[in-house]
């Protein structure tokens, strides 16, 4: 009888360590992904730059792009330059909004794309999925996944605190998308990939149950590795449905609501996954998110982000329409306004005693 297996879809490298982007050139030639070193390497206009007067010297046959926004036109664009150019990778050096527009150009032209993150704000750092601003408001386009990771502590640790603690609430939602996955299979029959689940399951209780903090760096390589595992989950399954619940669907319906005034995706996902343990009944459950979130020092409330409690109520409202054909607890309860607005009050209180 023969032994029936898959290949699983991951970078073939991550390295995840302090002075991991040091000697970026020498990883990917030892890798045999490059070895000339001729790169494309899309920065941003900021901290991209101060990187590149950094590594510049040791990656003399790479050309550096500068790119101006995280919109499909940028990504678009970025394609179109390095087109034709005979590089061995493009690089996305920089946060998720850069990576993701590198994503999408190096799929374009048929590059594979190395991910070089400086901080974790979300697990679209190593997914094969990028996120871009269009003319309807947000689309999600189908790439391959990153060939390579890498993570320099150090240099995550000159992020803005709010861009990796942003990262924790988009760990920890995975455990509410995996409930309402669960949710779905017990109405709807919906097929589970048991081990992409178990994966991104995994990979939020490990941030969850972590002792410690983003002053950390046992923490940071923690949250860095479940971010990591949860991008390889989604490939995994096919879709985002390892990490992207009820909670993602309130996320982007604050994006399309509210644009202006949107806070960071893992504050909108560890709010809305906090709240979606809540409506399934989970209040322990919920009562744990909450508690992680506060010590993180991450929205429990909308206030907290500057939404009023009916601005909240208006966004789980909306929500189901943001992701038409996902079945999570908010199409399952098919609540009217009035009894979000109940419930909202109910975890308010709960968490708040």
């Amino acid at each position: 009888m023969p032994v029936l297996t898959r290949l699983i879809p991951s970078p073939v490298f991550v390295d995840i360590s302090r002075g991991a982007m040091d000697d970026l050139a020498g990883l990917l030639a030892d890798q045999r992904i490059s070895a000339s070193g001729k790169l494309a390497i899309a920065i941003s206009g900021g901290s991209g730059q101060a990187l590149r007067e950094k590594l510049a010297p040791a990656l003399p046959g790479a050309d550096w792009y500068c790119v101006a926004g995280g919109n499909i036109d940028a990504a678009v664009q970025l394609a179109d330059d390095i087109k034709g150019k005979r590089y061995d990778a493009v690089v996305g050096l920089g946060g998720g909004k850069i990576i993701d527009v590198a994503k999408y150009a190096a799929a374009r032209v048929g590059l594979p794309l190395v991910s070089v993150a400086t901080n974790l704000a979300h697990d679209g750092l190593c997914s094969p999925v990028a996120t871009l601003d269009n003319d309807n408001g947000r689309g999600s386009y189908g790439v391959p996944m990153p060939i390579a990771m890498v993570i320099d502590l150090s240099v995550i640790r000159e992020a803005p605190d709010r861009f990796v603690r942003s990262g924790i609430g988009d760990a920890i939602s995975n455990i509410s998308a995996i409930s309402d996955w669960e949710l779905s299979h017990q109405v709807n029959n919906e097929q589970i990939d048991g081990l992409a689940a178990a994966m991104a399951r995994t990979a939020g209780e490990a941030v969850l149950r972590h002792p410690g903090t983003v002053a950390d760096d046992e923490f940071l390589t923690v949250l860095a590795e479940s971010l990591v595992l949860s991008g390889i989950a989604i490939s995994i399954s096919g879709d985002t449905r390892p990490s992207s619940g009820a909670c993602h669907e309130i996320s982007h319906a604050f994006d399309l609501l509210f644009p202006k005034r949107a806070a960071s995706h893992g504050e909108q996902v560890g709010l809305g996954a906090a709240f979606a343990m809540h409506l399934r009944g989970a209040h322990e459950a919920s009562g744990l998110f909450a508690e992680v979130l506060r010590r993180h020092g991450l929205p429990v409330l909308p206030t907290e982000i500057g939404f009023t409690a009916d601005e909240f109520v208006q966004a789980v409202d909306y929500a189901p329409q943001t992701r038409p054909g996902r079945f999570t607890v908010l199409e399952h309860l098919s609540l009217s306004t009035d009894q979000i607005r109940d419930a909202y009050a109910d975890y308010a209180k709960t968490i708040s005693s």
